[in-house]
């Protein structure tokens, strides 16, 4: 899928020039990004360009760059936090697998400078006819079907 908008994204021309996280940390609306769950200490939400339905990234509340600047106790919060994500989309999409990832430093394809762990949902047969010969993705759902099937689960990550 071609994505005119990404591009300009990437190359940072049409970054804002605040964290999109902090701001969306600061101000749920407006911000730009489609929060399924948001507490003190972190932030889950839907990956705005996913490869599959059901990304999901979870976000530190603190502006980090790097895991080595968490603290313990952040460091437990978070990766509890993905746990329990991961739970969440086994019941919603049931996928036999996941990838779960950070992406550190420019060259890793962080586009966004503020430490988050991305959750891939993994599903049997993901390449098809245009993703092999077309080279794109085909997504099955739009990221506003996804924030309306996982919302009424994520009650689950409270405290």
């Amino acid at each position: 899928m071609y994505v005119p908008s990404k591009k300009e994204y990437v190359l940072n021309r049409d970054k804002p020039s605040e964290c999109i996280f902090c701001k969306a940390f600061k101000e749920s609306e407006g911000s730009g990004v489609k929060i399924l769950f948001k507490n003190e200490k972190i932030m889950v939400v839907l990956n705005k360009y996913p490869y599959n339905p059901g990304h999901l990234m979870v976000i530190p509340s603190r502006h980090v760059e790097n895991l080595a600047e968490l603290n313990e106790a952040e460091i437990s919060y978070l990766f509890n936090k993905v746990v329990a994500v991961v739970d969440i989309l086994k019941k919603v999409y049931n996928p036999p697998g996941f990838n779960i990832g950070i992406n550190i430093g420019e060259n890793s394809g962080a586009s966004i400078k503020h430490l988050h762990v991305h959750i891939v949902p993994r599903y049997r047969s993901e390449s098809g006819f245009m993703e092999v010969i077309g080279g794109t993705r085909v997504l099955i759902e739009t990221i506003e079907e996804t924030y309306n099937l996982l919302l009424p689960h994520v009650s689950s990550l409270k405290d």
